[in-house]
Formats: structure tokens, C-alpha cells, sequence
């Protein structure tokens, strides 16, 4: 029997094998811990960005979807409409006579453009479609609702200042009712507002005193300047010092400018400062405060001047009579956002805020977006244009793409011998598949539109160059298909007697089409989306018109959201994201039909 040894220092006891295993065991788990860990992270993360990408858009363009609309009771009158030549009528001055009816105080002519403006530019054309349509209608009164412009439709969406009502308990007092009138109340109605004015004063008070210190910070360097040319000019002769003598005639020029803007700003920051430290009133406003309006007897008036007791304000609407009104009868609003920093004015909001109250407008269902072309005007654009140009810009690309890519992974992985020359064709379709899309617009420039002649901005360009961009896509999920395929059923078909064009025709390519037509989507959906190659054949162009095929000037949706993010109006802000939403859900769906039509006609070996 061999002895029992103490383990020797170049022997490992079972104990300290057991340790060294628990300890790399610890670590591979706490590896595999942190590896999870990074990977839910990840995941958390994109989920989170896509979260916040979708609320934003959702956000910002939902408005889009709803329109706001006018009920005018609208005459035809013969006078503006001749019978026997309809379309050549003056329905511009019809649309504009059933506004003023609603104000008859507001004047005609340039006097009463603020008024006009909130009519779209294109009620006259919807006018005159309903006259041509029903030519019975002239010298007759009808009920008809028309578009707003886009900045009335942006307020009355609550988008352009919030509307605060202001608690009124007292009896108004009216002293007037058209141009300059004066209010009184019983209670302590207008002591809010002239507090408010107040803080407003104190507010461009501050602003007059930053304006101050931004002057003192600029006149520092160029006091230190000049002190240093006037030093360089002692020493200096000839053409130098008379260029050093320019150069301090401008510093002191540009110091004595700055020295009167600072002294204005601090004159007014003293006297704004005065005024809002003064407890009484009258005090006037301006168009840098928020605005006040006050609804009584009918009618609409802008605060000009107030007291505790009083205000002085000017009609917007006119009011039906003056004497007391019940504390009940009479309201007070507040526009919290100035005058100058909008772009409807007090006037403007009081019609618009009036006719709503009237029940005259309504917000429907917006259904222009998805009928008509695109325009200058954010309340007639559309998006159904583009995407009719899409549709027939997608049908030449899947056209040309599909059969071609399908003929070509076919030949190269069934029939096409494996040689050198194979093998740069492979290298190049690869290749081809990460060249950059612009690339394929400069190639389309060059040899659809300067070499052939083809029509510029026309959706079979642009099909023909996203054909070119899409191949390589098509290609190489339908090499995979059909390397997907089991060879056994290549070999039964042969072994049957079946030539090699009759076997891949009959049994490979239906079992490998379901990956085809999911590469196929996919690839048709980058092209939906594509804009750059699209833009170097033109089709960036001002479309209003629907194409009605593939040859008519159009452009397409991704396109279509280019040109509306740089345009300056804010209406069409939502009108982007409402077009981004649009073309989401487009490519959404066709990314969801890829994997319904794998999910179906796939077949598991």
C-alpha cells in the first residue's frame, strides 16, 4: 500500500482546484451578467429613441389630419356672376361679401384686407366650382363652408397664443359703441389687468437695462481700442497715420453710436421702471404686452388703457348699444402672447375668436391632404400628388427590378459557370449594393436625362435609377433563396428525368419565391424612402398637377417632405410630419407584408 503524502509546493490540493473553478465560475458569470445587462440596455435604448421619434412626429403633425372651416352665408350675385359666362365671375368679391356680413363695420378695400386674409386664397376657386357645378345658384344665397388660411386654422388649433379668461363680477358700465369707448365696473375688474400691465412694464424694463449692459460690454473693447490707435498715431507718419487716423474716426464713430443707444435704452429702462412702479393708472398698452379684449352687448373691444375702475379701448366689433350690463352678460379674455410676436393681430384673433363663439367655424377632417398636389399655400397642399408619383415611380422600379434580378441570381447560381469572370460579377454586385444612392442619380443624370432624352421629373427616370439602386438588393436575397433550397430536390427533379431549366422553373424557384419577394419588398421599400438620387433628375420640382403617368412631371413623398421642412410657413410644420407619418405607415406596411409572405409560403428543411 503506497503512503499518504503531504502535498508538495508543485502539487495543487483538490480544495484549491475547487476554489480556482468557483472563482472563474464567479467571473464567467459576472461576464455574463454585464453581456445581458449592455444588451437590454441596448435594446432599451433604441426602443426609448423610437419612442421619442414617433411621439415627436405624432405630436407635431396630428393637426395636419383636421382642417379648420368657415360657414359663410354666401350671395351669387349677379352682379359679381353673369350667367352665360360663369367661370369668368368676380367670385373673389363674392367670398369677401359674405365675410363682411359677418362685420359690417369692417370697411371694404385695403382698409379691410386684415379681414380677407383670413379667408384662404382659394375659396374664390371653390366658389366658382360650385357655381359651374350648379349653375342655378347665381342670384341666390347659399350656406357654404369654406377654407381658412393657415394662420386662422393654426389659432384656432390653439397653436399660436393661449386664451385666458379673466373673472369679471361688477356691471359694465358702456360709454359708446363704435371707434373709441370707455367701460366702467361696479367691482374691481380691471385691477388684474393693470396689475399685469405692470409686470409687463417691469419686464421691458429689464430688457432695456440687458440692452444697457450688452451696450457697456462692447463699448469697453472699442474705448481700448481707440486708446491704443490714438497712442500708435503720435508715432505715426504718411500713409500710415492717415490710415490710422480713419481707423480712429471710425472707432469714435462707433462708440458714440453705441454711447446713444445706451443712453436711450437706460432712459426708457427709468421710465419704464416709474411707471411700473407707480400703483394707479391710467396706463396705457402696447403691442409688446399681452393683449386684453373685453366681449359685451354683442360686440368686441381691445383694451388700450386701463385703471382700477375703467378702461378705454377701441371696437373691433361694434356694439349693438351702450348702459349697464350684468356682471354675467359681459366677459374679459386675455391673449397671452404679444401682439408683435404673432402673426394675426388683436383685430384678426377678435374676428376669428367672435365667429367661433358665433359657432361659424367647425374643424373637420382634412381631407384636401390626401386630394390635391402641392401648393404655396399650407391649407391647400396635399400630399396626393406625390403619391401618385410614388406609385408610378414604384411600379416602373418593381416593373424592371423584380424580372431582372430574379433572371440574374438565377443564371448566376444555377447555370452560370464558376470562373473568374463569375467571380467579378459577384464582387461587383456586392460592391454595388454599398455604393452611395446619390451615385446612382449622378449615373441617371448622365445617361437617362443628357444621353437619352428622357423627360426630366418623370417617374419612369426615377423608376429606371431606383431600379438600378434596387438590383443588387433583389440579387443577392434571391441567391440566398435559392441556396436556401435543399439540393435534394434539385437531384429528385433530375433523377426524374426533368432537364436543369425544367427542375429550377418547376420545383427551386417556387420554393425559393417567398425569400425573392421578401428581398423584393425590402428593396422597394429603400427605394420609397429614397430621396438623393431623386433630387439629381429632378424631381425636387414644384408639381401642383397629378400625374397621370409614368412620363408626367411629378415627385414623390420623401421628396415632397423635403420641400415642405424648407418652407418658411408654420403650417407646414405639421404638414411635414403629417407626410412623414404617411410614408412611415407606406413603408411600415410593406415591411410587414416581407414577413407575412415568408411567414406563409415558407418551407422549414
Amino acid at each position: 500500500m503506497a503512503e499518504l503524502t503531504e502535498p508538495t509546493a508543485g502539487t495543487v490540493s483538490k480544495d484549491g482546484i475547487a476554489d480556482a473553478v468557483q472563482r472563474g465560475l464567479k467571473k464567467r458569470y459576472k461576464r455574463e451578467a454585464r453581456f445581458k445587462f449592455m444588451g437590454l440596455a441596448a435594446i432599451g435604448f433604441a426602443m426609448l429613441t423610437l419612442v421619442v421619434l414617433f411621439t415627436t412626429i405624432i405630436s407635431s403633425g396630428i393637426g395636419a389630419f383636421v382642417q379648420s372651416k368657415l360657414t359663410l352665408d354666401v350671395t351669387f350675385s349677379a352682379e359679381d356672376i353673369d350667367a352665360g359666362d360663369i367661370g369668368n365671375g368676380n367670385f373673389r368679391s363674392v367670398a369677401f361679401d359674405a365675410l363682411r356680413k359677418e362685420f359690417p363695420s369692417v370697411p371694404g378695400g385695403r382698409r379691410g384686407r386684415p379681414l380677407t386674409e383670413l379667408l384662404s386664397s382659394g375659396v374664390p376657386f371653390h366658389l366658382r366650382e360650385i357655381a359651374l357645378a350648379d349653375p342655378s345658384v347665381v342670384g341666390t344665397t347659399r350656406q357654404v363652408e369654406v377654407t381658412l388660411s393657415d394662420d386662422a386654422d393654426i389659432f384656432l388649433k390653439g397653436k399660436m397664443t393661449a386664451i385666458e379668461d379673466v373673472p369679471v363680477t361688477g356691471t359694465g358700465s358702456v360709454v359708446g359703441t363704435e371707434g373709441e369707448i370707455k367701460i366702467l365696473s361696479s367691482a374691481d375688474d380691471f385691477t388684474p389687468v393693470l396689475a399685469d400691465v405692470k409686470r409687463s412694464l417691469g419686464n421691458l424694463a429689464s430688457a432695456q437695462e440687458r440692452e444697457v449692459s450688452r451696450a457697456e460690454r462692447r463699448l469697453g473693447p472699442l474705448e481700448s481700442d481707440l486708446a491704443a490707435m490714438q497712442a500708435r498715431l503720435q508715432s505715426a507718419t504718411g500713409d500710415a497715420a492717415a490710415a490710422i487716423q480713419e481707423r480712429v474716426e471710425g472707432l469714435q464713430n462707433d462708440i458714440a453710436a453705441v454711447t446713444q443707444l445706451r443712453d436711450q435704452a437706460q432712459a426708457k429702462a427709468e421710465d419704464l421702471r416709474k411707471r411700473a412702479a407707480n400703483p394707479g393708472g391710467p396706463e396705457p398698452t402696447d403691442d409688446s404686452m399681452p393683449s386684453y379684449l373685453v366681449a359685451i352687448n354683442n360686440g368686441l373691444v381691445k383694451i388700450t388703457s386701463v385703471d382700477n375702475a375703467q378702461i378705454v379701448g377701441k371696437t373691433i366689433v361694434t356694439l349693438d348699444h351702450d348702459g349697464d350690463v350684468k356682471g354675467d352678460d359681459w366677459k374679459m379674455i386675455k391673449l397671452v402672447v404679444p401682439e408683435d410676436s404673432r402673426r394675426l393681430t388683436d383685430s384678426q384673433i377678435g374676428w376669428l375668436w367672435t365667429l367661433e363663439q358665433r359657432g361659424k367655424t367647425a374643424t373637420v377632417f382634412n381631407t384636401t391632404l390626401f386630394s390635391s398636389g402641392d401648393s404655396r399655400e399650407p391649407e391647400l397642399a396635399g400630399i396626393w400628388g406625390a403619391a401618385v408619383g410614388s406609385f408610378w415611380t414604384l411600379l416602373v422600379t418593381l416593373s424592371l427590378s423584380f424580372p431582372i434580378g430574379v433572371m440574374a441570381a438565377v443564371y448566376l447560381e444555377e447555370f452560370a459557370p464558376k470562373n473568374r469572370l463569375t467571380d467579378i460579377i459577384e464582387v461587383n454586385i456586392n460592391n454595388l449594393a454599398a455604393v452611395p444612392s446619390i451615385v446612382f442619380g449622378l449615373l441617371g443624370l448622365a445617361l437617362f436625362l443628357n444621353f437619352f432624352g428622357l423627360p426630366r421629373s418623370a417617374p419612369l427616370v426615377g423608376g429606371l435609377v431606383l431600379t438600378l439602386m434596387t438590383l443588387p438588393t433583389i440579387i443577392i436575397a434571391s441567391r440566398a433563396a435559392l441556396k436556401s433550397v435543399p439540393p435534394s430536390i434539385r437531384e429528385a427533379a433530375l433523377g426524374m428525368g426533368a432537364s436543369r431549366l425544367q427542375a429550377m422553373t418547376h420545383h427551386v424557384l417556387p420554393l425559393a419565391l417567398p425569400g425573392m419577394l421578401t428581398g423584393t419588398i425590402i428593396g422597394m421599400a429603400q427605394a420609397l424612402g429614397e430621396t438623393a438620387p431623386l433630387l439629381m433628375i429632378g424631381m425636387i420640382a414644384f408639381i401642383v398637377d397629378i400625374p397621370g403617368g409614368p412620363t408626367d412631371p411629378a415627385t414623390v413623398l420623401p421628396v415632397q417632405i423635403f420641400l415642405w421642412a424648407d418652407a418658411p410657413e408654420r403650417a407646414f410644420v405639421e404638414r411635414t410630419s403629417a407626410a412623414i407619418m404617411v410614408l412611415l405607415a407606406f413603408l411600415i406596411t410593406m415591411n410587414l407584408s416581407a414577413v407575412l409572405l415568408r411567414k406563409k409560403f415558407e418551407t422549414r428543411w
